[in-house]
């Protein structure tokens, strides 16, 4: 490793904006939905005369809003047996009638499952639906309300983000909520989800017409009345279509607001973003905080210098990012998978490396992400590479992402012992993983140990 990346002062908007990519897709809307709310809610929260200073928390707790959405995706495809992210994409269409409810749990559960499964589970749903919708919306929003404070977010920013489901008229999740008892932040932030949802299907025409069925219930007929006078100009309509908008958007000014991103606040993103990513499934818990500590150990044998281990556990932390864009059907899947489904899997090191590559100052990790399923003897994926092809730090990575996922539980297997995992990955040496990584963790792993034998 030649370089490592210094600190700088630089926007956060550009860092948090890149990142929330991530959230899209793991909150199944197209890409770019977390920007989009962002400059419909930064317009409704400028009509109705917010500061200076609130609009900077309003426009975090927009761009933010998804960040606890991964947290309640393996509890969706338990209880609706399907995959979260298309039916997390049309819950957002839900008006909230009880004949659109009802018809959205039928055409939403168990379509992979058999008859009498899916007929058990439909009944179970519309049994207890109230009781489950409070359940998931509040691991939702409690778990993004926390990581917001890991990311140093002011506790506006994170109850506006913990509040976002909630509704004016108090019908809303968790807490039942209503009126201003709700967070200014959350009224606006969960009318710019709707606008967003709306206008990407069916035009400004629909969202428009969403907005204003639900004034009064849903939404302050106040604000209801500011977003109808940002609609009638034709630029907010025009810039919200463009495909720079991302760029657009950091001309606003709480987005030109530099804050300093030292070593340790791009430690805190990386780990906060870690909780967001292993939240995914309960299968992959703790699991990009394994990795870093493992692939940490590795570096410090290999002879790594503190800020060449610093800079590669944000590598470890983050290289996983794009499995928030596979189903956990897929991903929880207790048996094996079919070629398809393999295929999903495939997918996760590509998404990684395009996510990071587009945050300039992750940029440098970004390969250690997209490579870190490749083979020594280019059997690997998605790319094939072999050999000196990939380098040192991806190798460090593999080593510790093959340790990690052989001793934790699996869904279609328990965890192993040490011994058992190490036999293993020793078969794996020259083929698939580096020898040289492979000692460094067996020594480091000894060391360890040794402690704990001597007491």
């Amino acid at each position: 490793m030649d370089t490592v990346k210094t600190s700088t002062d630089m926007p956060i908007a550009d860092l948090l904006g890149a990142l929330s990519f991530a959230l899209d897709m793991t909150e199944g809307q197209p890409r770019g939905h977390c920007v989009r709310c962002c400059w419909v809610g930064m317009h409704i929260g400028r009509q109705i005369g917010l500061k200076q200073c609130e609009l900077s928390d309003l426009f975090y707790t927009l761009l933010l809003k998804d960040l606890g959405c991964s947290s309640n995706a393996a509890r969706i495809c338990q209880l609706y047996l399907t995959d979260d992210l298309t039916f997390k994409g049309d819950f957002k269409y839900w008006d909230g009638s009880l004949p659109q409810a009802l018809r959205f749990v039928l055409s939403h559960t168990g379509l992979q499952a058999g008859l009498a499964e899916r007929f058990r589970a439909i009944v179970n749903v519309l049994k207890d639906g109230g009781e489950i919708a409070r359940e998931l919306i509040e691991t939702r929003c409690f778990r993004g309300a926390e990581i917001a404070r890991m990311m140093r977010f002011s506790e506006d920013v994170a109850l506006g983000i913990q509040n976002l489901d909630e509704r004016w008229d108090g019908t809303g999740q968790p807490a039942q909520k209503s009126g201003t008892g709700i967070p200014i932040f959350s009224r606006i932030a969960l009318m710019s989800q709707v606008v967003d949802v709306f206008h990407t299907a069916n035009g400004r025409e629909a969202a428009l017409r969403e907005v204003e069925s639900r004034s009064g219930t849903w939404f302050q007929p106040d604000l209801v009345e500011a977003f109808r006078s940002v609609a009638e100009e034709e630029e907010f309509w025009d810039q919200l279509a463009r495909k720079d908008l991302q760029k657009i958007l950091y001309r606003l000014e709480p987005a030109q607001r530099a804050r300093k991103v030292d070593e340790g606040y791009l430690d805190d993103i990386a780990a906060a973003f870690a909780k967001v990513i292993d939240s995914k499934s309960p299968f992959t818990s703790g699991h990009s905080e394994r990795v870093t500590v493992f692939s940490d150990l590795i570096a410090e044998e290999i002879g790594y210098s503190p800020d060449q281990r610093a800079w590669l556990k944000r590598a470890a932390l983050l290289h996983d990012i794009g499995k928030l864009g596979i189903s956990n059907s897929i991903l929880d899947k207790p048996g094996k998978l079919t070629d398809a489904e393999f295929g999903e899997i495939r997918k996760h090191p590509v998404y990684s490396q395009s996510i990071l590559a587009n945050i300039e100052i992750f940029a440098d990790i970004a390969p250690v992400a997209g490579g870190h399923h490749e083979r020594l003897d280019g059997k690997g994926y998605p790319n094939g590479l072999k050999g000196d092809e990939i380098d040192l730090n991806t190798r460090i990575v593999t080593v510790a992402d093959i340790f990690d996922a052989l001793t934790a539980d699996r869904p279609y297997r328990p965890a192993m012992p040490i011994a058992k995992a190490l036999e293993i990955m020793a078969d794996m040496v020259g083929s698939a993983i580096d020898p040289a990584c492979f000692a460094a963790l067996r020594r480091a792993l000894e060391k360890v140990d040794q402690p704990a034998a001597a007491a």
